[in-house]
């Protein structure tokens, strides 16, 4: 009883922390970050969506993994991390879509363009909403596991499109000088600190959803 109390009260804490990192981080980027010269304010955007793009690439990936271990061993244990870490790059993929037009609209005067990036990403976008149209439409568990499973899978080989569909197809998808060589050293910090917030919220998302996923 003791020890439950205490590690409650320590993941509230830190949680508390957590809430209070993304406060800063906001702050941070709002007036600490300095402007860039050709797109102004629309790109602060940058310091969520590029970590949430990475976030969502990577979960997809683990996700996908994960319900190959499922499809082998039929353990549910695998499904239940395909389903935590798929559902939380799902969310972090609705950011991408969100935030993207936001940052689009100042940059190419338009809030969509078929842009391969764009494009590619709303299709993993499509294949994952569908992942879970189809987990809650058959009656049969097992069936909708498996099934799901192998379209997880799919979903994920797109994943390297996304990430080489400027190169591949030459997109005009906006671009920040993101390197370290390039990026001014107050920049870096920012979305270096960005990075990590991000990763840390997807991470206590993930584990919320797995200790829901477990207890049923």
């Amino acid at each position: 009883m003791v020890r439950w109390f205490i590690r409650n009260i320590m993941k509230k804490i830190f949680y508390i922390l957590v809430a209070a990192l993304i406060t800063v981080n906001l702050y941070l980027i709002a007036f600490y970050a300095p402007l860039e010269l050709t797109q102004g304010a629309a790109q602060k955007i940058f310091y969520w969506h590029v970590p949430s793009a990475m976030v969502m690439m990577i979960f997809f990936i683990v996700g996908g993994i994960a319900s190959v271990g499922y499809l082998i061993t039929k353990k549910d244990k695998f499904d239940a991390l395909a389903i935590s870490f798929i559902e939380v790059g799902f969310l972090f993929c609705t950011i991408v879509l969100l935030t993207g037009p936001l940052w689009a609209k100042p940059v190419w005067g338009v809030w969509w363009t078929w842009e391969p990036r764009l494009t590619s990403t709303l299709f993993v976008w499509l294949v994952f909403f569908g992942y879970f149209i189809l987990r809650s439409s058959l009656d049969d568990k097992g069936q909708a596991k498996t099934y799901s499973s192998v379209l997880a899978i799919f979903g994920c080989l797109d994943i390297p499109i996304i990430m080489l569909a400027v190169k591949l197809w030459r997109g005009v998808h906006p671009q920040v000088l993101n390197s370290r060589e390039n990026l001014p050293d107050k920049m870096w910090f920012v979305f270096i600190f960005s990075m990590i917030v991000v990763f840390i919220l997807a991470g206590i998302l993930v584990y919320e959803r797995a200790r829901k996923v477990k207890h049923g």
